[in-house]
């Protein structure tokens, strides 16, 4: 009879980006069960609106993470000018639409180095990282900063890209697509990495509904869900529909990811091809007094953002759901009965931001 035994698998590994905590319980070399531990780290950004103004707010909350951080100050701005009834400039809309997108196409060329790392593809994980700086000098042009942007502001957006930069910025990104083909060329087909991926962590379409499963994750278990869908910013104007795999393993999480980068370059182009002329930001006037929430595509998934006004310049409540916490029971479901070997891979594939989620 298989003796069953428990080990402890971080916060400290030589895999994972941020301290995640697993209890896993292993027969010979299977997962039997995993139960996660969070909690290492409490920042108390959410306590922080009873101390900062909330036009001053959108910098600590773009701090939550700093992958997403532009997707962050956009929703907490959503969610306070939801509240205050604030109409945003269309130019503005589609300047944070660009940016967003930017954001995602980042983020999901270093999760893909991440992954390559996880099953020892260094060469992969150093040329998606190679890839990567080119967005992030984008954003550095843009906006002066390459994680921490600043900006997104309550009315509208601080910064304007002329007409001539965002052309250059399409054409960029129209070469960089040659590039981002060949790394993905290497996922789709190269034997050991299809080995690693194909068949493994497997979320059935019903699992990921029960398990709330968002973002890349639940797309790639078949389920159309994208908060884009929704009509904020310039995505009513893009026509776009949402990337879907039906394989739900590893593999059809990472042609999920890989496609939405090309779909995002697509996004980008048809933004600057359609952005309007006109202001880029909106008078802001009096203090937020109802509540108001926000819902965003992120690039891991579904964030929610609540803001509650007081009368006065400070917020009586702010809370952010991110999309790592959703997916925390669907990972814990795709390590039951995987190889233990498989299991730094798997919490990878769920895109894990563990700063995002401890807040």
């Amino acid at each position: 009879m298989s003796k069953r035994t428990v080990i402890p698998f971080g916060p400290q590994h030589p895999v994972l980006p941020e301290p995640v905590h697993l209890d896993l319980v292993i027969e010979d070399e299977k997962v039997v069960e995993a139960v996660p531990s969070i909690g290492f780290v409490h920042r108390g950004l959410e306590k922080l609106v009873e101390k900062r103004e909330f036009p001053e707010m959108v910098y600590v909350i773009e701090r939550i993470c700093g992958i997403c951080s532009f997707g962050h100050g956009w929703g907490y701005c959503r969610s306070v000018e939801g509240n205050m009834s604030i109409e945003i400039p269309d130019r503005a809309q589609f300047l944070r639409t660009i940016w967003h997108e930017l954001s995602r196409i980042h983020s999901h060329l270093m999760w893909l180095g991440l992954l390559a790392d996880a099953f020892g593809f260094e060469s992969l994980f150093m040329h998606c990282w190679r890839v990567r700086e080119t967005i992030l000098d984008i954003f550095e042009e843009t906006t002066g900063g390459r994680v921490i942007f600043s900006v997104c502001k309550v009315g509208g957006v601080r910064r304007d890209i002329d007409g001539e930069e965002l052309k250059r910025i399409v054409d960029i990104l129209a070469k960089l697509k040659d590039e981002i083909k060949k790394l993905a060329d290497v996922f789709f087909d190269d034997y050991s990495v299809r080995n690693r991926l194909c068949g493994v962590g497997y979320l059935s379409k019903e699992d990921a509904k029960e398990l709330c499963a968002v973002g890349p994750m639940a797309r790639a278990s078949g389920i159309r869900q994208d908060m884009r869908l929704d009509g904020h910013g310039a995505y009513p104007y893009l026509d776009f529909e949402p990337v879907l795999e039906e394989g739900g393993d590893s593999y059809a999480r990472c042609k999920v990811r890989i496609r939405e980068v090309f779909q995002s370059i697509e996004l980008i182009a048809k933004a600057v091809k359609r952005i309007p002329v006109g202001e880029i930001s909106a008078p802001v006037k009096g203090n937020p007094s109802g509540e108001f929430i926000a819902r965003m595509e992120q690039p891991r998934g579904e964030a929610y953002y609540y803001s509650k006004g007081s009368g006065s310049k400070f917020l009586a409540r702010m809370r952010v759901r991110t999309p790592t916490n959703m997916n925390i029971p669907a990972m814990v479901k795709t390590l039951q009965g995987c190889d233990l070997a498989d299991v730094p891979m798997l919490i990878l594939t769920i895109d894990p931001c563990i700063s995002c989620t401890e807040r």
